[in-house]
């Protein structure tokens, strides 16, 4: 049985040790708290979302978030960002476009190609949901003991980067109530 993270006697170690056994017990007990954080994350950005724009999907929101985060793109990068065929992704453009919230404009340096970006619409309903969001989350972590909340930031950023997530726009930390 390969050894814990924990037990190596050299700590310069512990990561070569983890990622030569992602099955151990240690591996399980962050993937369950990460599945347990996701799941208050995806009711927290549901409740957030419906408060914003009732009928708009969280994969479409993802979309917008997508576009607010990195900008105009085309459809097949579009899709490969939300890991969906070009099809589909054009679809939720389709749907998304119909409600105001994104443009298609050809390039300017390939003009056979069409680029989509987010609207004023578009833009205004990500900024709002997220508002909404950050104030529920800021709610939840100053009722964590604040002496482990540095150590979350670590493992978030750190998990944000393994999944190649840019960070959320930041706000000084008085505005959260810490």
């Amino acid at each position: 049985m390969p050894k814990r993270a924990t037990e190596t006697a050299d700590p310069s170690t512990t990561d070569e040790v983890t990622a030569a056994a992602p099955h151990d017990e240690v591996a399980d007990d962050v993937v369950t708290a990460v599945l347990t954080a996701s799941r208050l994350l995806v009711s927290v950005s549901a409740r957030s979302l419906a408060a914003v724009e009732e009928t708009l999907t969280l994969p479409q929101f993802r979309m917008l978030v997508v576009l607010e985060s990195r900008g105009a793109m085309n459809i097949s990068r579009l899709g490969e960002h939300l890991d969906v065929i070009p099809s589909t992704a054009m679809r939720m453009v389709d749907r998304l476009a119909t409600a105001a919230m994104l443009d298609r404009t050809a390039n300017p340096d390939n003009r056979r190609e069409i680029l989509i970006s987010l609207t004023d619409k578009g833009r205004s309903t990500v900024r709002l949901a997220t508002e909404r969001r950050r104030s529920e989350i800021a709610r939840i972590v100053a009722a964590m003991p604040r002496s482990q909340r540095s150590g979350l930031i670590k493992a978030l950023e750190a998990f944000a980067a393994a999944g190649e997530e840019p960070l959320a726009g930041r706000k000084p930390a008085g505005d959260l109530g810490w």
